[in-house]
């Protein structure tokens, strides 16, 4: 970190011991669980998204470096483009019965929830 970097430090309160040295918190990653622990969710949404379906997987836990790699599997494997953040994966399309197989044979827990 250098030493200007400013935003880090938004809102501190400065000392006038002049030792006083700046700590920023480092950022702890979340730890990706194994696929047999992952307990996923699959669902189909049409809300907020002028009528198009859209499939959603959620209930991941881990790293969103983790997040985004099984998301690029997915949809490299249906073939069509999508996303991942916030803790879930969203696939262009009706794809519920193919990523769930998808994820079951990568060796996760995953079921159609409703939708």
């Amino acid at each position: 970190m250098s030493n200007n970097d400013w935003k880090s430090r938004l809102g501190m309160v400065y000392s006038t011991n002049p030792d006083y040295k700046y700590e920023t918190a480092e950022e702890v990653g979340c730890r990706t669980l194994e696929p047999s622990a992952q307990d996923l969710r699959v669902w189909l949404d049409r809300k907020q998204r002028a009528g198009k379906q859209v499939t959603l997987v959620k209930g991941f836990v881990g790293s969103d470096e983790d997040l985004r790699e099984l998301a690029s599997m997915l949809k490299n494997k249906c073939g069509v483009g999508g996303s991942a953040k916030e803790g879930e994966i969203i696939i262009q399309g009706d794809f519920r019965d193919r990523v769930v197989d998808l994820l079951l044979k990568a060796g996760y827990k995953a079921k159609k929830a409703g939708g």
